[in-house]
């Protein structure tokens, strides 16, 4: 064997582990960017977000909040922090629903009981790659607002590392969760994403 027949002829990716990655965002490495996200361990680096995006989240997270403290729930709704999936997804989702908001490092995936993205530009992304990965990693059960088609969409019932069950919400209808007893908020964000 020649040191030629050791070099690769194609290139490969580099895959990181959630450890690589939480090193590289100490380092500071990510500071130009509004978030990053490490899916299937590779690293995702997110735009600024807008107005429509950041007041649909906000009202959401409020309505999700205030339903939670009516029912009693132990559960607490968090804002944008990052979860540990497995040892190659470490994603930061719009909104988690944890009973363990508090302590060091990320929010550990056996303690997330509902996770929601809002998706004004993401939709292939949040119903793709992200989908599947909160699905094989046993999220009980995920929300997808879409912005642009004024609907969300929600999923659960994870059998084989897949949602089997699905359902479309329009904006103004109600949403009962199926996993997350006696949660159920209004989708009052009608017209005010739009700009």
């Amino acid at each position: 064997m020649t040191s030629q027949d050791a070099i690769p002829t194609s290139h490969q990716k580099a895959l990181l582990t959630t450890q690589e990655f939480y090193l590289l965002c100490e380092s500071g490495t990510f500071l130009e960017c509004a978030k990053a996200e490490l899916l299937d361990g590779e690293i995702y680096t997110m735009n600024a977000q807008h107005r429509p995006h950041v007041m649909a989240k906000m009202d959401l997270y409020d309505a999700i909040r205030d339903q939670l403290k009516v029912i009693g729930s132990t559960l607490r709704a968090v804002l944008e922090a990052t979860v540990e999936l497995d040892a190659r997804n470490a994603p930061e989702p719009d909104i988690i629903l944890t009973s363990e908001p508090y302590g060091e490092g990320a929010i550990p995936v056996s303690s997330v009981a509902l996770i929601v993205e809002i998706s004004d530009t993401t939709l292939k992304m949040d119903m793709g790659k992200k989908q599947a990965i909160y699905a094989q990693a046993g999220v009980a059960e995920y929300w997808v607002v879409d912005l642009e088609g004024d609907k969300l969409h929600q999923m659960w019932s994870v059998k084989e590392q897949v949602y089997c069950e699905k359902r479309e919400l329009p904006f103004g209808a109600q949403v009962n969760s199926e996993t997350v007893e006696q949660l159920a908020i209004t989708l009052d964000i009608g017209s005010s994403h739009r700009v």
